[in-house]
């Protein structure tokens, strides 16, 4: 009982200095975050990143729970799912792979992260994170098993099928939100839009322009066969036609857009133009089309920057509302932009399985600590912001950098290690080159 108490005090002690270094160290590597943090060592933190006894998991739901009793109950309060890339090198981190980056804008050598966010008006946090694992990664047994990744994990599992895990985990956390909010990737996806509505949740999904819908109940049907021979017609089909909802857009007249105000931003009052209607969709596959609201952002000024999403939200919901719930989705964008320049999200080395979850755990930790001092200091403090707080705390705690000697003597270790790299690249050369003169 003594050594799990002593082993359970380390590994808090260990979390708090990989927390004191993210708020602390400029790069965020194992190494600078161990040289400012006083007591703190590399390989440590290396270990309990890596190979500690610790549950992700379990700290990521506390984080979740948490973040519920901060912002959770509102009839503001929403649940994003979104992803987001990390730029990697090499081929051994877990999951990455040459695929989508959102944020360079293209295919290249990356990990890509689900993530799910809890947030109310523009208080959010994320709550929720599950690494994607390419089909490459899951065919290949050896190379799960090499990044410790959990046989029940091995199998491939869309990212459509990762959004579904985490809405599920966050009602059975008993999450309170109103709705949930997901981007186009995710909204083009027909089957996740039919799970969210069978299972009860309303949903705001942005959708592509090209996007078909129907005006009125398509009516599926399976014709009758023309001859008593041969298998039944297996297939259904619809005498409605579908139109694609920017042609749609287009044939609207200008009496139908409706100018509204959604919210105070530090640009102004933001202002748009919008255009609501039911419509019916239909994927051609199901026995019955699904009668939802089509909402279209337009911007002031900006006529061609045009935004369509869909919803099931109650019939009687006011196009104010709708429009509202639409543009709520812009505060996931922010909080990955204040987690990876303010805690670190996207500077971790983490090559396993059970480190890359860790770090966006203790990410989200970090995270939840910024938002709950911005609430509850708003009325004194109303434009605090993440970055204030990192820097205010990257200048209130212990530092070992502030004494001289200790500056030198990392100095001289980070030298050192510089030298032995060195030394065993040119010895590697030498090695290739006595074969090839050999084979000569």
């Amino acid at each position: 009982m003594g050594h799990f108490q002593l082993r359970t005090r380390n590994v808090c002690r260990q979390a708090q200095d990989y927390l004191c270094g993210l708020m602390q160290s400029a790069k965020r590597n194992m190494e600078r975050m161990a040289e400012v943090v006083s007591g703190s060592d590399e390989q440590v933190l290396q270990h309990f990143l890596s190979n500690s006894p610790w549950d992700e998991r379990a700290v990521m739901d506390q984080v979740a729970t948490e973040t519920d009793a901060l912002l959770g109950g509102s009839e503001e309060t929403a649940l994003y799912i979104d992803e987001s890339a990390i730029k990697k090198q090499g081929k051994h981190s877990v999951g990455v792979a040459r695929q989508w980056n959102g944020r360079l804008g293209k295919v290249d050598n990356s990990q890509v992260g689900v993530f799910a966010a809890l947030g109310r008006g523009h208080r959010v946090n994320l709550v929720d994170a599950r690494l994607y694992l390419p089909k490459e990664w899951t065919a290949d047994v050896k190379r799960c098993k090499a990044a410790k990744v959990p046989v029940a994990q091995q199998a491939f599992k869309t990212k459509i099928e990762l959004a579904l895990e985490m809405v599920r985990r966050a009602r059975a956390l008993g999450l309170r939100y109103a709705w949930i909010g997901v981007d186009g990737f995710y909204g083009q996806a027909p089957e996740l839009l039919r799970t969210l509505d069978t299972e009860g949740e309303v949903f705001m999904a942005d959708i592509h322009s090209d996007q078909n819908v129907y005006l009125s109940d398509p009516a599926p049907y399976r014709p009758t066969a023309k001859s008593g021979r041969g298998r039944k017609p297996s297939h259904y089909q619809s005498k409605q036609k579908p139109l694609i909802v920017a042609q749609w857009v287009k044939q609207q007249p200008a009496s139908r857009w409706q100018r509204k105000t959604l919210r105070d931003t530090s640009k102004g009052r933001l202002v748009v133009d919008m255009l609501h209607q039911r419509v019916w969709l239909w994927d051609k596959k199901e026995a019955q089309g699904h009668c939802w609201h089509v909402v279209v952002r337009r911007e002031v000024g900006s006529p061609t920057t045009i935004k369509y999403s869909l919803s099931n939200a109650a019939p009687a919901t006011s196009i104010l509302k709708l429009a509202k719930m639409q543009a709520q989705r812009y505060w996931i964008e922010r909080a990955f932009q204040d987690a990876k320049s303010h805690a670190g999200l996207a500077h971790y080395q983490a090559r396993n399985w059970h480190a890359w979850h860790r770090h966006m755990a203790l990410v989200m930790m970090a995270m939840l600590y910024m938002v709950e001092h911005r609430e509850q200091l708003s009325k004194e403090f109303p434009m605090l912001s993440c970055y204030d707080i990192q820097v205010m705390l990257a200048n209130t705690l212990p530092n070992a950098q502030e004494d001289e000697q200790i500056i030198l003597s990392q100095m001289r270790r980070r030298h050192r290690k510089r030298l032995a790299a060195l030394q065993s690249a040119l010895r590697k050369q030498n090695r290739q080159r006595r074969k090839v003169a050999d084979v000569t």
